[in-house]
């Protein structure tokens, strides 16, 4: 037990005397101590439940489009009969003609779902990042919190659309259109330029919404410094792993079985590792040494005083003898008045 004690004192010393170190392994303890993994299980369900009404709102769009389109509606219905001959091909046409006719139910549907699944999936994402900042969720007014929750989820849309906005600025289709409708195409270092333009653009839409996730989401206030360093390196991890997860979903859906399901596995995988992210990346904010609370230092216990009397100048030896030689004078003077 000895040799154990002094390994892990030895490793606690090691890993405190590198802050970086330090910062990381307490990041990980809060990260399992709020039950980081348990929270990105659950915004995962919810985020998955909330494409079905997203869809409904896209298809409803879609009718509205092709609706005020006929010659693409038209195009439309003969590349499908051209792709897919046969009844299987005429059955999708009735299809897209019954979503063209109730394109207003659908997308009234869809949005009043979308709604509902969106309030819930905000109210599960707010709690888990409150967690992670170990705050004290407040009851309050039930009406209130979701009003609450209602303009988080608009204010996330609108950090969505700015994400979107960089990500298309990044993408390297509108890149390389540029490069070539300025004729830069044949200028020395232009692909390279691009590619690394496109990354950093990346990177920024990716900051852009962890830090607004990470600083404005949860329940209480929280700084906005600590949140913007944060959001930096989950913007990091975030843009690794998607280029790990391009290559490792190009793999799988090349087999039958990832054709079938290997898209929604591989959006819940994605979405949930995602959310693992911006979680540890919300604990790393909160165990920063500004966040961290000063340690409460207990007050000392109750003074108990007690007088002391002595007379000055008397020791104990010196009155143990004056009191000798009182008791031998009593003694003598009582013998005396007896005779």
């Amino acid at each position: 037990m000895q040799v154990i004690d002094n390994i892990k004192a030895g490793l606690e010393h090691r890993i405190q005397s590198r802050p970086w170190l330090d910062h990381l392994v307490r990041a990980g303890e809060r990260y399992q101590r709020q039950r980081g993994d348990y929270y990105a299980a659950g915004i995962t369900y919810f985020t998955v439940l909330s494409l079905f009404p997203l869809l409904m709102v896209a298809f409803a769009v879609a009718g509205f489009a092709l609706s005020g389109h006929p010659d693409v509606l038209t195009d439309l219905q003969n590349k499908v009969i051209e792709n897919i001959p046969g009844s299987l091909g005429t059955q999708l046409n009735d299809l897209i003609d019954k979503a063209i006719r109730s394109r207003g139910t659908v997308g009234t549907l869809g949005l009043l779902v979308g709604v509902y699944t969106g309030l819930g999936w905000m109210a599960n994402l707010r709690a888990a990042l409150t967690e992670q900042w170990e705050q004290a969720s407040p009851e309050g007014n039930w009406l209130l919190n979701k009003l609450s929750d209602l303009g988080a989820l608009i204010g996330l849309g609108l950090a969505f659309v700015v994400s979107i906005g960089l990500s298309a600025l990044a993408s390297s289709t509108l890149g390389a259109r540029l490069l070539i409708g300025f004729h830069l195409t044949d200028l020395p270092g232009a692909r390279l330029m691009l590619v690394l333009t496109s990354t950093l653009l990346g990177f920024l839409a990716s900051w852009a919404v962890f830090a607004w996730i990470i600083a404005r989401l949860p329940r209480e206030p929280v700084t906005l410094r600590s949140a913007a360093r944060a959001a930096a390196l989950a913007a990091l991890v975030f843009e690794v792993f998607k280029y790990v997860a391009s290559f490792y979903l190009q793999a799988v859906l090349s087999s039958p079985a990832g054709a079938a399901f290997g898209s929604i596995i591989g959006l819940m995988v994605f979405t949930y590792i995602t959310y693992r992210i911006l979680l540890f990346a919300t604990a790393w904010a909160a165990t920063a040494s500004e966040n961290e609370p000063e340690a409460e230092i207990s007050p000392p216990g109750a003074a108990v005083i007690m007088p002391r009397m002595s007379s000055p100048g008397l020791s104990m030896g010196t009155g143990a003898a004056y009191f000798g030689a009182g008791a031998l004078a009593a003694l003598v003077l009582s013998v005396l008045r007896r005779r």
